[in-house]
């Protein structure tokens, strides 16, 4: 039996719909039965009429990765983890919930994985995780991490979490850690990559220099099956499907969306005074923080990154091009506004 942590999120709705398309058995963990109604839609966006009959086949189970006990209780008949859980905060005010989340509750995954002697297990993690490199040169799996950057408290909890899972790799675990770059696809329009399809559809004019990379979220799905399925173990791998600029991936969802492009770049000291108006709300509101020092430097980065291994050790898989996955995400964003 197939166990997805985080399975109302945007990669785990994704797969469940893969995995109940191959008719295994799956447990599901939630915290809300708000997010299974919501999950439930999506999946039934994607696979049609078929997902009635398929939805039943979900074994939905109330538990948190933080939860010890009812976590545990989670495991019981389970032989394959997909760990899809995590937090995804920028906000300063959210460190302790990242680690505590990110850190402590893959640890405590893994050390149930290990007990319970899981046979595979496989954890999203994410290329905030990985190292750098010099002059725009492509990052791959062996990037070294530089210590001397400043990374944000994201990408810290992350790389923490993916220290959890090789740990357990060294205890007897067998693992394979996916990153994946900025995940396109249909979830919750108010946060992650969602959030710039409603943002577009309500006039966004702005762009944002940055480069980094892009994959669809079936690929990733796709991904982790493929490596579940494999002789591979104890490997991370870059799943990104193109290196493109903020610029190019906000013009190709304003064109499915029939919006305006587009047309301004956002200058550095635009993001800085940004900054210090939400510095003052943050202080006299207690609202969050979507801009940090750290996130403005990042904003302007250039970042290409290599998907050669995923390539080479999965010979038959191929990426979905992000203009095929923005205009499949669009439809199910325009359909979901009606």
């Amino acid at each position: 039996m197939i166990l997805v942590t985080g399975a109302t999120g945007l990669v785990g709705v994704q797969l469940l719909a893969d995995l109940l398309l191959k008719e295994v058995k799956i447990r599901a963990l939630y915290r809300t039965e708000a997010k299974i109604a919501s999950s439930q839609k999506i999946i039934q966006q994607k696979l049609g009429k078929q997902a009635e009959t398929l939805l039943t086949k979900i074994e939905w189970v109330k538990a948190d990765i933080t939860r010890i006990p009812e976590l545990t209780d989670a495991f019981e008949g389970i032989d394959h983890v997909y760990h899809c859980a995590g937090l995804i905060s920028y906000d300063p005010k959210d460190y302790k919930a990242l680690r505590k989340i990110n850190i402590e509750g893959t640890a405590n995954v893994v050390n149930i994985s290990l007990s319970k002697n899981i046979k595979k297990f496989c954890h999203v993690s994410s290329i905030a995780a990985l190292g750098s490199e010099l002059n725009n040169q492509k990052v791959t799996e062996n990037s070294p991490r530089n210590n001397e950057l400043e990374y944000d408290n994201y990408s810290i909890c992350k790389y923490g979490a993916e220290m959890e899972v090789w740990r357990a790799s060294q205890e007897g675990l067998n693992v394979v850690i996916v990153n994946p770059g900025v995940i396109i696809g249909s979830g919750n329009w108010n946060t992650g990559s969602g959030q710039i399809f409603s943002r577009i559809d309500k006039g966004l004019s702005y762009y944002l220099p940055l480069v980094t990379g892009f994959v669809a979220v079936e690929d990733v799905s796709s991904a982790m099956i493929k490596l579940m399925e494999a002789e591979i173990k104890n490997e991370r791998f870059i799943v990104v499907g193109e290196n493109l600029s903020f610029k190019e991936v906000q013009g190709k969802i304003a064109e499915a969306l029939n919006k305006p492009q587009p047309t301004k770049a956002l200058q550095p000291w635009m993001v800085f005074l940004g900054w210090i108006f939400q510095s003052i709300g943050s202080f006299l509101f207690n609202t969050n923080k979507e801009i940090t020092r750290k996130s403005i430097k990042a904003a302007f980065n250039k970042t290409y990154y290599d998907h050669t291994k995923i390539k080479t050790a999965l010979p038959t898989f191929e990426f979905t091009s992000i203009d095929k996955a923005v205009k499949t995400t669009a439809a199910f964003y325009v359909e979901d506004q009606q």
